[in-house]
């Protein structure tokens, strides 16, 4: 964690990604944002910073269900959607909603846990001490693989590319943790 910003090496990165791509312009939708990049974007006049947050956890100015979002369809440019899919018992549903709000030239930047094989989940597992024992958290309702998440993205009508950052010089510069793996989605 930044001493100075508190930020996370996840969100530095993400930064340093959307700088890099010249992807901070337009309609930005961003679910649940660390308050480092809610800071930033908000110093943006001409962009339109969507934050949300269902649970009232992040800062946010809307409180938007990623299974049903309030928002008319081809609305968003770029949407980052970091740690979120995770959470979401309905991810499929999720997802169809990410591609209807989505600009058919838009890009959403996608990262949750991560882990080698097939997507773990199981919907019997409920309490949070089972949840953090068998998904690493107490209210994560999977472990998605690279692969795994990959395809159900594909099935919902996605492009995925696939972004690994290897360790180098620049990570230990800005503090940054590799490997580390960030999925861009785009509209076939």
């Amino acid at each position: 964690m930044c001493p100075f910003c508190g930020s996370l090496s996840r969100n530095r990165r993400l930064w340093k990604l959307l700088i890099d791509e010249k992807k901070i312009k337009g309609n930005l939708l961003h679910f649940s944002p660390s308050r480092s990049l809610y800071r930033n974007f908000k110093k943006y006049r001409d962009l339109n910073y969507f934050s949300t947050d269902f649970e009232n956890q992040f800062l946010a100015d809307y409180q938007f269900d990623i299974t049903k979002i309030d928002q008319p369809a081809n609305k968003f440019d770029t949407i980052i959607c970091y740690h979120i899919l995770e959470h979401i018992i309905d991810d499929i549903t999720a997802m169809s909603e990410l591609y209807r709000v989505l600009k058919p030239n838009g890009v959403i930047y996608i990262q949750t846990p991560f882990k080698e094989g097939e997507i773990y989940e199981d919907y019997s597992i409920t309490s949070a001490k089972e949840r953090l024992n068998h998904f690493g958290q107490q209210d994560h309702v999977r472990i998605y693989s690279v692969n795994g998440l990959k395809m159900r993205l594909e099935k919902t009508g996605f492009k995925i590319s696939s972004i690994n950052f290897k360790k180098n010089n620049e990570d230990f510069f800005f503090g940054l943790k590799s490997p580390e793996t960030v999925l861009t989605a785009t509209p076939l």
